[in-house]
């Protein structure tokens, strides 16, 4: 069975998106993922701030690496997000995904994601997965 990091290097090989965000894995393990990047000014919206979506993005890449690293395949059916503080050009964002719940077919988690700069909470995010039965 693949290991947690080779799982998470095998889907980031693939994974353009998050290439594209400038994703750096910083910790996996069981039911874990740290993530981190930084704001880009082609990633702020007309208000001059991070779109939305860049926080989701990164929680969202941090839900897929953790959730699967159990060695099944899994797939996220439901997510959401609460964006609680601004972030600018420049900032540099964790996100840390911690397991909740995890049987054979539904894993839970929560995801903090933090600016560097002072620690302060971003945004939280809760993501559903199915769990397949398709093994890494």
């Amino acid at each position: 069975m693949k290991s947690p990091k080779e799982i998470v290097d095998t889907m980031m090989a693939k994974d353009y998106f998050s290439q594209w965000l400038g994703i750096t894995v910083l910790e996996t393990g069981n039911g874990i993922c740290k993530l981190s990047l930084k704001v880009r000014n082609e990633m702020l919206n007309g208000f001059g701030i991070a779109h939305g979506g860049i926080t989701y993005s990164l929680a969202d890449s941090a839900l897929a690496f953790a959730s699967n690293s159990h060695g099944k395949k899994a797939v996220s059916v439901e997510t959401s997000i609460s964006h609680t503080v601004s972030l600018m050009e420049g900032d540099e964002i964790v996100a840390e995904a911690r397991e909740e719940n995890c049987s054979n077919k539904i894993g839970i988690y929560t995801i903090k994601i933090k600016r560097t700069s002072d620690h302060a909470i971003v945004g939280l995010f809760k993501g559903t997965v199915y769990r397949t039965s398709k093994d890494w």
